[in-house]
């Protein structure tokens, strides 16, 4: 019987040997490629997760710093916002005070218009450009003058209040923007990686547009914290200007008043004094009126005297002029009763002539007390005009209304309220 073999293919015994050694050899091997990759995953997990460790350490750290520089700068935008607030109050405040200042102006261009409009009811003589009325005329001058500065200090404290809150609003603004990103990156540092809010984040690597260097952020911040001080020192000069202005423009409207009413007195004394002159003339002037037309009486009445002595005189002459042939001599009582006559009718003529000058200078004294009463009436029409103008300039003389404003002022607590402006 036969023996069949399989046809396959058949090794030697080195191959044997060879293949076992070969299995052999790949399995340590691969044992220790193995053993490599594992120490080496060791290490680089062990690596990995440092890494991980200290990389997640130094941005806590990182946020951690970013957070206190945020912090540190809010707290400087806070005080900043806190002092530009209180400048813009103390501005507006200053500025309503000018506004009242300049408000209060009316009332002194009011007066010295009707002071000027009353005294334009002088006539005649008194109707002068005198001293007062300059005066006047200077105080309308100075009270707009004043007006015009109070004017230009509201403009600039307008003008200076849109500059502070310019500021104040880029101050807000970035102040806002702070405590947003305060926020955002007091949440990431709070984050941990058991957090259950963290996801992958698409393209989370890009760099979104309008980003800033740090230096960029701080100089902006400082930039916005150094206009606000530039602002609050410009708002404080403008301050101390309008608070100078308020004094200097108060202390030439009371020196302008003074002078005023000194001028006003002056002229009512003068008034006074021409009014007491006239008074005095016109009764001096009544009395010789009435001397003198008791002497025109008298004079009058010697006139009719030497009527009858007249006819009397007259009389004789012409009866002795009947006297027959011899008789009608020029004898002594003829040559007496000629002398008599002639003297009669002298006398006669120069009481006449006296009377005459005695009328002529009552028509003078007459007129010249009518004079006198024109011009006397003048002068009590001027004084009480003046009079009514110091009268009216009172007003100008403001008086505390209840006890406390009276102490008020007469401490001088109320001129020290006026400080605040500088």
């Amino acid at each position: 019987m036969a023996t069949e073999v399989k046809p396959t293919t058949r090794f030697q015994p080195p191959d044997w040997f060879t293949s076992n050694y070969t299995i052999s050899t790949n399995a340590e091997r691969q044992r220790e490629a193995s053993h490599q990759v594992r120490q080496e995953g060791r290490f680089l997990r062990n690596e990995t997760d440092s890494q991980t460790k200290w990389d997640q350490h130094s941005n806590n750290v990182r946020l951690a710093d970013r957070v206190d520089a945020i912090r540190k700068w809010k707290e400087i935008l806070e005080k900043t916002l806190a002092d530009i607030d209180k400048e813009i109050a103390d501005l507006s405040e200053a500025k309503e005070i000018t506004e009242q200042a300049l408000e209060a102006k009316n009332l002194p261009t009011d007066v010295a218009l009707e002071c000027l409009t009353t005294r334009e009811g002088r006539q005649s003589i008194d109707l002068v450009q005198d001293e007062p009325e300059n005066q006047l005329h200077k105080e309308v001058e100075v009270i707009e003058g004043i007006k015009k500065q109070l004017q230009q200090k509201i403009s600039e404290s307008f003008e200076q209040l849109c500059l502070l809150q310019e500021a104040r609003q880029q101050l807000q603004a970035d102040l806002q923007d702070k405590n947003i990103a305060l926020g955002i990156d007091i949440d990431q540092y709070n984050l941990t990686d058991r957090s259950p809010n963290i996801s992958y984040k698409p393209d989370s690597l890009r760099v979104p547009k309008g980003s800033t260097t740090p230096m960029q952020w701080e100089d902006f911040s400082r930039y916005n914290k150094e206009r606000a001080e530039a602002e609050m020192k410009a708002s404080t000069r403008l301050r101390e200007a309008i608070h100078h202005t308020l004094q200097q423009t108060e202390n030439d409207l009371e020196a302008q008043r003074l002078a005023t009413e000194y001028a006003f007195r002056k002229r009512i004394h003068e008034f006074e004094r021409a009014k007491d002159e006239l008074e005095w003339q016109k009764k001096n002037t009544e009395e010789e009126i009435a001397e003198m037309e008791n002497d025109i009486r008298g004079i009058e009445e010697a006139i009719r005297a030497k009527i009858n002595p007249t006819k009397l005189a007259q009389t004789r002459l012409e009866n002795r002029t009947y006297r027959p042939n011899v008789e009608l001599c020029r004898d002594a009582p003829q040559y007496g009763l000629t002398d008599e006559v002639k003297q009669l009718e002298a006398t006669k003529r120069a009481l006449e002539e006296k009377l005459r000058q005695a009328k002529h200078a009552l028509d003078g004294l007459q007129n010249n007390l009518h004079r006198i009463n024109t011009d006397l009436a003048l002068k009590i029409n001027s004084l009480n005009l003046d009079n009514r103008s110091m009268d009216i300039r009172k007003r100008l003389v403001t008086r505390p209304a209840t006890k406390l404003d009276r102490n008020l002022t007469l401490t001088g607590i109320e001129r020290e309220r006026s400080k605040i402006l500088a």
